[in-house]
Order: structure tokens, then C-alpha cells, then sequence
């Protein structure tokens, strides 16, 4: 039976219209191309290859999440997920979110994009920061996956919102972040540029005034990009269908959390790709040490008290 609901064809959908996915989610297409799909996806196994002419033809926004599929498809909802995800790590799929500025306001949406033709980790991330059009995508195919010691020593690309966040601790190493603070903290960032801050505007509020000491930088820059965010009126928008780049935040496919293109190698994190690095406790601080720490606390709790 197992056997049979491998190798089984897509039912057919036009009985009903394939329902819609709500506004924000659904399929997106990257290729900007209409035409059949026969040959395109020969090169999957047979049920990846039928699923995914089956998305293929279907219209932007349809809903594509495996509980609509398992209603149309003659596939369990274990195997479209599997399926999916195999999508996924080939190229052809993506998970994210897109900040949009509509009638009705700012707001992030989910997306979840698709590609004709299997798009390497390298295409995806410029994809991500606006530098491929979703419109009109070249047709080069999808090269091999370079292995992990094969890959560049310069540095990985990163947002305009990540990179003034990993600044902050340049400007004052009090609030310095890690790279997965800033990771996590990057949609925030991104609506200042959206709202038209600029670099220096983001810098100057996460560093002016801040209290001694600093226990907990990223609570303390989250905060702070929440409550000090500029008002809308300030903005310079971008609006659905204009020229601007997209600001685009890719997610995990397994845990759904955000992070850079390039550490979702394949669209997913490492921890689930059991990449996860060790964890390493910190060396015990010596008694000595422990009362300097606290003498230098105390100092500055009298000198903040002083200065009141």
C-alpha cells in the first residue's frame, strides 16, 4: 500500500478551484515564467517530481501548505512534508517573511517562495536581499553545493539591518551582540530602515544613555528598537509592485526561526540539520575575581546614585 501512495498521480483539481491561501501567504513564484512543466522537474524522484508540477500550475497566493495539498494529492500528509521539505533542500522552495507597506499599513507576512529551476544557497541569499528580481529570473540552473570546508573565507552577506546591528558593540562594547542576537533581532532593525532611520539614527538610540551596568545587551537592544521605533509618518514606504528592494527575513523550514540565507544551508539552521554547536560552560570565576566583579557593581550603583 506504502508503495502504491508513492508512486500514485496528483488528482485532478479542476472538480473545484484549489483554495487560496489567506493575504501574505500562499505560493510566490520567483521565475516569472508561465508554460508547462513537462521535463522541467525530471531530474526529482517521481513523487517530488508530481508534486512539484503540481504546485507549478498553480496560481500565485494558492495555498500550498501540506494540509491543502493532502485535500488534492493523493499523498498522506507525512510524505507531502517529506516531500516538501526534499523540495526544499534541493532548491526549489523557500520559507521567509516580507516586510510590505499596503493601504492599510506596514506589516510582515509569510511567504513562501517557488523556483522553476533549483536555485543553489548563493542564488537564494541574493534573492533575499533584493539583488534578483521576482519577476524576470534568469535560467541557469542550480550548481552543486559547495561542502562546507570548500566555501569562501570572505565574510557571508549580510543585511543593511544585521550589519548595523553587529556594529553597535564598535560603538559601545557594553551592548555588543552575538551573531545569533543579531539574527534574531534583525526584522526589528529592518523597520527602521523601512520607517526611514538611517544607520546612524539606530546606533544612536541603542547606545545614548545607557545604564550601568548593561546585564543583558540583546533584551536590552530589543527593547529599545521596539519603544524608540520612529512613527510611520517618517518613513520613506515601499509599496507592493515598486522598484525597491524587498526587505525579506528567511526562516527555518523545521524550527521556523529567522536567521541570514547562508546559515540555512538548504533552508534549514544547523541545530536542525544536527549541526548544533557544543555547548561550553564558562571557567569558574576565582574568589578574587568575584569580589573585584562585585566592587566594580557597587562602584557604579554609588557613582549612578551620585550623579542623580
Amino acid at each position: 500500500m506504502a508503495d502504491s501512495q508513492f508512486s500514485s498521480a496528483p488528482r485532478p483539481s479542476h472538480v473545484t478551484p484549489h483554495p487560496m491561501a489567506s493575504p501574505g501567504y500562499g505560493k510566490r513564484s520567483v521565475d516569472g515564467r508561465g508554460g508547462g512543466s513537462k521535463g522541467v522537474f525530471d531530474g526529482l524522484p517521481a513523487r517530488e517530481a508530481s508534486i512539484a508540477a503540481f504546485i507549478d500550475r498553480l496560481p500565485e497566493g494558492a495555498d500550498i501548505s501540506v494540509k491543502a495539498l493532502a485535500k488534492v494529492l493523493d499523498y498522506g500528509q507525512c510524505a507531502l512534508r517529506t516531500a516538501l521539505n526534499r523540495l526544499q533542500r534541493e532548491g526549489y522552495l523557500r520559507r521567509g517573511r516580507e516586510h510590505l507597506v499596503g493601504e492599510a499599513g506596514a506589516r510582515w507576512v509569510t511567504r513562501t517562495w517557488f523556483s522553476r529551476v533549483a536555485r543553489d544557497d548563493s542564488w537564494w541569499a541574493s534573492f533575499m536581499a533584493g539583488d534578483v528580481s521576482d519577476d524576470v529570473v534568469g535560467d541557469a540552473a542550480r550548481s552543486p553545493l559547495p561542502a562546507p570546508a570548500a566555501l569562501p573565507e570572505q565574510g557571508p552577506r549580510r543585511s543593511r539591518a544585521y550589519a548595523v546591528l553587529a556594529s553597535v558593540g564598535l560603538r559601545n562594547p557594553a551592548v555588543t551582540l552575538s551573531a545569533a542576537d543579531c539574527a534574531a533581532l534583525e526584522p526589528l532593525a529592518a523597520e527602521w530602515f523601512v520607517r526611514g532611520a538611517d544607520e546612524e539614527d539606530v546606533l544612536r538610540a541603542l547606545t545614548d544613555g545607557l545604564p550601568l551596568p548593561v546585564h543583558h545587551p540583546a533584551g536590552l537592544v530589543r527593547a529599545r528598537l521596539s519603544s524608540k521605533l520612529p512613527p510611520e509618518t517618517a518613513a520613506q514606504p515601499v509599496r507592493e509592485g515598486s522598484a525597491p528592494a524587498p526587505l525579506r527575513v528567511m526562516e527555518c523550514s523545521t524550527c521556523r526561526a529567522p536567521g541570514r540565507p547562508e546559515a540555512l544551508v538548504g533552508g534549514e539552521c544547523r541545530e536542525c540539520r544536527g549541526l548544533a554547536l557544543p555547548v561550553r560552560n564558562p571557567a569558574p570565576l576565582s574568589p578574587e575575581q568575584v569580589r573585584a566583579r562585585v566592587a566594580e557593581a557597587r562602584a557604579a550603583a554609588l557613582g549612578a546614585r551620585q550623579r542623580a
